[in-house]
């Protein structure tokens, strides 16, 4: 589902569909069929709004190709059911709790989404499931159609030459930058006395002191510590992996939990409310603090993980795996990926929005370097050490198979993946029986799917 450029398109959007969800068959008009199965007009108009947005409000045009697009799915779900492709539950559950937040979002709220429907986010979830579980289901067999489809050398090389010189696509200037990262390690006698000070804090709340003037005091939390500790309402995903598991398990309001570490440090979580997949709770943090014996350590390891980088004893994306403390990046060989383009290519600007510090480690470095270690703080303030690799840098310029040719392959395999999807389509639409009612019939894009129209 595309995001919207407009909240209150995407509002338009939300209601329409929480609208006619339930029922839709007998307040619905029917769009069209494909083999036995049906589209709705309600299918169409909510759909469309998603792609719609204030300076592009929808029309016919955006009417039609959202028709195809559902009548593809349709396509691609009956033929899932021929090879066996299922979804699971857990699968179904997670994409249900992610267009949630984002429906919730878009609201204003899960609360306020909640007033719009008159029904509870268990029950919307539940008118949801079945077009979640289609959507999925399309997804897989459209991956199972093109998983095999491969460019290559050969390939690559012709589908570049197919390319008008002055269509070739323009690159800005960019890097591919790895790390490894190492995190100073707190003593045990320090995580000690701090397991002592929030055992100590818990102790005081079991016996009836006021856990949330106790987390204003103590707590080292300064995002909760001024609220008494108070989060908030958080869906399930939002939380640290062990401390959601902690606030879950709390069952009525003022229940206090055992001792918690997470990876900010150790809490104890008293529940306000429970409203069923959200909770809101407080805590108290209290964090163990690493001491200049802990720095020095640590900068004295990234120095040896320097030494045997440098000295070629062993490369980067070996050390990296080995040795860095940075979940993201280490089984990458220490290669960073781009949020936004899901490769290892940054742009410069897009580096600096990423991490600026980095970006300014780079900008000085020849290609192929290994800078030694250097000390940086994390957005939560934490001292930590990395080592940087500079792995590629280019220029601006237009697109070359010297040095876009991951790039070029990418889009040549798009090229050869989107033409055998096509074909399959064809072939399909000769096979089924497909109609198309009312004004759609006359859809420019939608004349190779009529096998008989019906008007009304």
């Amino acid at each position: 589902m595309k995001r919207t450029n407009s909240p209150r398109v995407a509002a338009a959007a939300l209601l329409l569909f929480l609208s006619t969800t339930a029922g839709a068959q007998t307040v619905d008009g029917i769009v069209a069929v494909v083999g036995n199965k049906t589209i709705l007009l309600s299918d169409v108009e909510t759909q469309s709004l998603q792609q719609g947005s204030a300076e592009h409000p929808v029309d016919q045009n955006i009417r039609c190709q959202t028709l195809e697009g559902l009548l593809t799915q349709k396509l691609l779900v009956a033929q899932a059911a021929l090879d066996s492709i299922q979804v699971s539950d857990d699968e179904i559950e997670n994409e249900l709790d992610r267009r949630i937040r984002y429906f919730a979002g878009m609201a204003g709220g899960t609360e306020k989404l909640e007033q719009y429907y008159g029904k509870s986010i268990l029950e919307i979830k539940e008118e949801f499931r079945d077009d979640i579980r289609e959507q999925l289901l399309a997804q897989r067999e459209q991956q199972e159609i093109i998983k095999d489809m491969k460019a290559t050398p050969s390939e690559v090389r012709a589908f570049f030459n197919s390319i008008p010189a002055d269509s070739l696509p323009y690159y800005n200037a960019s890097v591919e930058v790895g790390e490894i990262v190492i995190k100073p390690s707190v003593s045990p006698d320090v995580k000690a006395l701090a397991r002592e000070k929030i055992d100590e804090l818990r102790d005081r709340a079991m016996k009836g002191e006021d856990f949330a003037k106790l987390a204003g005091i103590y707590s080292e939390d300064p995002g909760s510590r001024d609220n008494g500790g108070e989060l908030g309402f958080t869906d399930r995903g939002d939380l640290d992996p062990a401390f959601e598991a902690a606030a879950y398990s709390l069952k009525k309001p003022g229940d206090i939990s055992e001792v918690v570490e997470s990876q900010f440090g150790y809490h104890v979580i008293q529940l306000i409310e429970r409203r069923g997949q959200r909770v809101n709770v407080r805590h108290i943090l209290v964090t163990p603090k690493t001491t200049s014996f802990d720095q020095a350590r640590a900068s004295a390891k990234a120095d040896s993980i320097y030494q045997l980088v440098s000295t070629n004893k062993m490369t980067f994306g070996a050390a990296a795996q080995r040795y860095s403390q940075d979940d993201n990046s280490k089984n990458n060989g220490g290669m960073l990926v781009n949020p936004q383009t899901n490769t290892t290519y940054f742009d410069v600007e897009q580096l600096g929005q990423y991490e600026p510090s980095l970006a300014l480690a780079v900008q000085d470095m020849q290609v192929g370097a290994v800078a030694p270690p250097s000390v940086y703080k994390t957005p939560e303030g934490r001292s930590q050490y990395r080592i940087v690799y500079l792995k590629s840098k280019t220029k601006a310029h237009r697109a070359n198979l010297k040095d876009d040719y991951d790039k070029l392959q990418t889009m040549a395999e798009q090229h050869k993946q989107n033409a055998a999807f096509n074909d399959w389509l064809t072939e399909k639409r000769s096979k089924n029986f497909i109609r198309i009612n009312g004004d759609y019939a006359r859809c420019a894009n939608l004349q190779k799917w009529i096998t008989k129209t019906t008007n009304d």
